[in-house]
């Protein structure tokens, strides 16, 4: 026992050892003794296993067990990355990787759906922000590690996979089957919504989201000739991505002052990231949408333009993810994924488990378009022996007066964009309301 307790001991400061120049290259010190009656009943344990497990158990999947154990432990976000998904994780932040799709969270022992991304097979079957995943190909995922659910539903593109889902509002569970494709994740689209008023659209944050946004911002100058009047952000179900992504986003549309910045136990956690003088938008009106399904680096976008009053945030208050993740390499296989700090808006707000509030809440609804009334309300023009607007009118003006209160439904279009998607119908509504009204958000 004391052999076994002196190797977990030299184990443990050998980890420690192996991450220099990480937050977790750091030796106890005399204040900072070993637990040794921890470290004992460790080995007790691990002794137990070893002699007495129904089957042999290999010493390096115990020891790797119970790191993932130390980790999970902690927060939801923090995780030991095997040779997979170490691999898993680089591949999914340049944008393609092999699976559904979806970016998912641990709640109550359950996996949570936070947002599925746009054009995926996750998307495609209707998995909402806010879903649960009880059972995965009928396994149940209670006591599985977040990374484990992750690398069980993805899988070579072409085959099936069937999700278990409780959905808020649906009395009982029910089954999803999806079948896997190989994700490519266009991190940027925009498009023009009306002369003048563009739609950007922003799923996930990767690392050449900044150089596609202005990519995409160029080219929506380019189809409107007399520049923007007004952008719409559209937030609503990205789970975040890179911070550096966010913070060059932000950036893009604030000319001064503090971006986010944050705080951890380590001296280098401590960080301030601030805005450069150039807005590509030369002050021209943002309306950011937000949802439950805007997490992590969308909320510090949100939360960068909201407090700097350059934009007007609509929706519904969103996730409330505030830590900040580190990947730190044990060695060229395998990492550890660790909360090390909280971020702030930049006045100071933290948003962990609260989100960003909306400056204009939309409830969550539909617009019912209805068809043209048969019968037309009548007007002044309806009238008879009604004044003309101008005292010459001839008998062809009179005609065409009379015909004014009729409804032409030949050029009548109904507003689609609010039938489609009503909160983007409402921010285009508030863009076109703040250039009626001659103003400018300060910036």
């Amino acid at each position: 026992m004391k052999n076994l307790l002196r190797a977990i001991t030299i184990f443990t400061i050998g980890l420690c050892l192996a991450t220099a120049g990480s937050p977790i290259d750091k030796v106890p010190t005399a204040n900072e003794k070993l637990p040794l009656k921890e470290l004992r009943i460790f080995a007790e344990v691990f002794s137990r296993i070893k002699s007495e497990y129904v089957e042999p158990v290999d010493d390096k999947e115990l020891i790797e067990n119970a790191v993932r154990g130390m980790l999970s432990g902690l927060d939801p976000h923090s995780a030991y990355l095997d040779q997979e998904e170490y691999r898993n994780l680089q591949v999914g932040t340049s944008g393609e990787f092999g699976g559904l799709g979806i970016e998912v969270g641990i709640e109550n022992g359950s996996v949570k759906v936070i947002a599925p991304i746009d054009d995926t097979p996750a998307e495609r079957a209707g998995l909402a922000a806010g879903d649960l995943i009880i059972r995965i190909d009928d396994r149940p995922v209670k006591g599985m590690s977040l990374n484990e659910t992750v690398s069980t539903m993805r899988g070579k593109p072409g085959t099936s996979i069937t999700l278990t889902i409780l959905r808020e509002g649906v009395n009982r569970p029910f089954n999803l089957t999806l079948e896997r494709a190989t994700i490519q994740v266009a991190s940027v689209k925009s498009r023009t919504l009306e002369p003048g008023y563009g739609y950007v659209r922003i799923s996930h944050f990767q690392s050449r989201t900044t150089e596609d946004l202005q990519a995409a911002l160029n080219k929506l100058r380019a189809e409107n000739e007399g520049g923007l009047d007004g952008l719409v952000l559209d937030l609503r179900n990205n789970p975040g991505g890179i911070l550096n992504s966010a913070v060059g986003v932000s950036d893009t549309f604030l000319v001064k002052g503090i971006i986010v910045s944050t705080k951890g136990r380590g001296e280098d956690t401590g960080l301030r990231f601030k805005a450069g003088p150039d807005d590509v938008l030369a002050g021209a009106p943002i309306v950011v949408l937000v949802n439950g399904g805007t997490a992590s680096a969308s909320e510090i976008v949100a939360g960068a333009l909201q407090d700097h009053n350059r934009a007007i945030v609509m929706g519904t208050p969103t996730f409330g993810k505030g830590s900040v993740q580190t990947i730190v390499p044990i060695d060229e296989n395998t990492a550890l994924k660790l909360t090390t700090a909280k971020y702030y808006t930049p006045s100071g707000r933290s948003i962990q488990a609260y989100g960003i509030e909306p400056d204009i809440e939309l409830v969550r609804g539909e617009l019912n378009v209805k068809e043209n009334p048969v019968v037309v309300p009548l007007k002044e023009v309806n009238l008879h022996r009604h004044l003309n607007q101008e005292e010459a009118a001839t008998d062809k003006d009179q005609g065409e007066d009379d015909k004014a209160g009729e409804v032409d439904k030949t050029s009548q279009k109904p507003p689609f964009l609010a039938s489609e998607d009503y909160p983007l119908g409402e921010a285009l509504n508030v863009l076109k309301a703040l250039n009626i009204l001659g103003r400018r958000t300060e910036h």
